[in-house]
C-alpha cells in the first residue's frame, strides 16, 4: 500500500475534535498513527502527560521523535508486544482501524496495554455518510479517492453499528459513540424525508468512540 502519494499536510492533522475525549487527567498516553506527532504533541502539553506514538512511516516518524517521549516506527502488529503491559490510560486511534488488514486482531492484542480503568479513542470513517452512500446507491459508483471516506489505502469500511460490533467482539464496553464533522448540507436532511428523519447517521462522515476492557 503506498502512503507516500499522500496530499501535503495528511501527517500532520491536528484533529482538534478528538480531544475532547481525553480525560484530563491521563497522564500516560499512545497515540497509534501518530504522524509526525503534532496531535500527541498537543495531548502531552495539555495533559503533561507522557506520549508514546506508533507511525508505519518512518520518516514521519523520525520527526515525532523530535516531541514525543517515545516512538516506533513501522506497521503496528509489529510493535503490540514491544508495548509495556496494563500502562496506557488512553490509547488513541484516530483514522487508523480502516487502514488495517486485521483491525480485530490488534484490537483484541492491545488491550492488555490499557491500565484497568483505560480506554481506548477512536475516530472511524462512516460508508453510510451521505456523499458516499448516495454514489453507491444512486450512481452505482465505488470509487476510491486520495482522502477521507473513500481514501484508497482503506483496507476496512465501517457503519457505527459495525464499529460497535467490532469493539464489543473484542471484549470492549462502549463508553460513547457518537458521529463528528457532520456535514454542513442540507441533502442529508432531504434524503431522510421518505425514512421519517431515522438515518441521520449519513450527516457524520466519521464516528468517535470511546470503549473500556
Amino acid at each position: 500500500m503506498d502512503y507516500t502519494n499522500k496530499p501535503k499536510g495528511y501527517y500532520d492533522n491536528i484533529r482538534f475534535e478528538m480531544l475532547k475525549y481525553l480525560p484530563r487527567d491521563s497522564k500516560k498516553v499512545l497515540d497509534i498513527g501518530c504522524g509526525n506527532g503534532c496531535f500527541a504533541e498537543v495531548v502531552k502539553t495539555q495533559n503533561k502527560a507522557e506520549v508514546w506514538g506508533i507511525e508505519l512511516m518512518k520518516e514521519e516518524a523520525d520527526k515525532a521523535r523530535l516531541v514525543l517521549d517515545k516512538v516506533f516506527d513501522g506497521p503496528v502488529e509489529e510493535h503490540i508486544d514491544n508495548l509495556p503491559d496494563n500502562y496506557f490510560e488512553v490509547i488513541y486511534f484516530n483514522d487508523v482501524l480502516e487502514h488495517l488488514i486485521d483491525p480485530y486482531t490488534v484490537l483484541k492484542k492491545i488491550k492488555q496495554k490499557l491500565s484497568l480503568n483505560g480506554v481506548i479513542i477512536s475516530s472511524i470513517p462512516n460508508v453510510r455518510y451521505h456523499n458516499t452512500f448516495m454514489n453507491v446507491l444512486i450512481k452505482k459508483d465505488w470509487k476510491y479517492e486520495d482522502y477521507g471516506v473513500m481514501d484508497f489505502t482503506h483496507l476496512r469500511f465501517f457503519t457505527e453499528k459495525s464499529i460497535i460490533r467490532m469493539y464489543e467482539e473484542a471484549g470492549y464496553k462502549i463508553k460513547l459513540s457518537e458521529g463528528i464533522n457532520k456535514s454542513r448540507s442540507i441533502k442529508p436532511l432531504l434524503y431522510n424525508i421518505p425514512f421519517l428523519f431515522t438515518q441521520l447517521d449519513i450527516r457524520y462522515p466519521q464516528f468517535a468512540t470511546v470503549v473500556t476492557k
